[in-house]
């Protein structure tokens, strides 16, 4: 297991200085977001040239690109947005390997118009299901075309919001192609009965064969649920770390929701962590 980091968490006017901002926390593994090379997270359009630059920067740094976002909200009401947003999904898609990664990261999607990560009661809905198994099933052809993998991230506020849901898609499109993205913070319920170590097992024991990158950040419950860095609130990072173990995760953790000035504290406490439970 590898600890890797969100290369926006650090806000640099260039890709090359926001690569050396990851290099310098030790860390030789991001997964990517095109704004830190000054585009959109998901441009109109990206030239070959600029995506093998970013990949030889990568590699002048022995950094690793373990994905690179794609995200986009997959059930947003206006289905012409959508559709164009798939168009600039494939645009993105056409120059992964040029860019040095197999893998896209992907959210599910809400029904809210104006915000991609505030939950909508319309989630529930079987025409929000359809128009995600549409939305999917477009992207798992895209990713069939390019020989990549899709990784979707359970979250609470969209139409896969928790393991059993993403199980669920799983087995509906029953395709190689996809895969999931863990992040134990997003199990995380007020309402839930059950502790999350629980929770987080289940998840896993739906889910294991599947998930190809985990995320490490935390919980907090003081002020209503709110996310903050990993190791600085309620998540049990030992037993978390334990249990990607004991279900043979062999992929990269990835920091993220944190503050540039926090990362080296995270750093320090989830390699200790790692190294512990080997």
């Amino acid at each position: 297991m590898r600890l890797g980091i969100f290369s926006k968490t650090f806000e640099r006017p260039t890709l090359e200085g926001n690569l050396d901002a990851v290099k310098a926390t030790g860390l030789n593994v991001i997964q990517f977001n095109l704004s830190c090379a000054g585009l959109s997270s998901l441009p109109d359009e990206i030239d070959l040239e600029t995506a093998e630059h970013i990949r030889e920067e990568c590699k002048k740094r022995h950094l690793h690109m373990a994905a690179v976002s794609g995200t986009f909200n997959m059930i947003h009401p206006d289905r012409q947005r959508v559709r164009d947003d798939i168009r600039r999904f494939r645009q993105l898609a056409a120059m992964c390997h040029s860019m040095g990664t197999s893998v896209i990261t992907l959210c599910t999607g809400t029904r809210d118009k104006n915000n991609m990560w505030r939950k909508h009661r319309d989630n529930e809905s079987s025409e929000a299901w359809d128009d995600l198994l549409c939305t999917m099933q477009a992207l798992v052809n895209i990713a069939e075309e390019f020989e990549l993998e899709l990784a979707i991230e359970p979250e609470p506020a969209n139409v896969i919001s928790d393991a059993v849901k993403a199980r669920r898609l799983l087995d509906t499109m029953d395709s190689p192609r996809l895969k999931v993205v863990l992040d134990a913070a997003n199990l995380f319920s007020p309402t839930e009965s059950r502790p999350l170590t629980e929770v987080i097992d289940q998840a896993l024991s739906l889910l294991s064969e599947h998930v190809i990158i985990a995320h490490a950040k935390d919980y907090s419950t003081v002020d209503g649920l709110q996310y903050k860095a990993a190791g600085t609130g309620g998540l049990d990072y030992e037993a978390y770390i334990k249990l990607l173990r004991a279900y043979l995760f062999q992929g990269p953790l990835i920091l993220h929701g944190l503050y540039e000035r926090e990362v080296p504290q995270c750093v320090s406490y989830l390699k200790a962590l790692i190294h512990a439970t080997l």
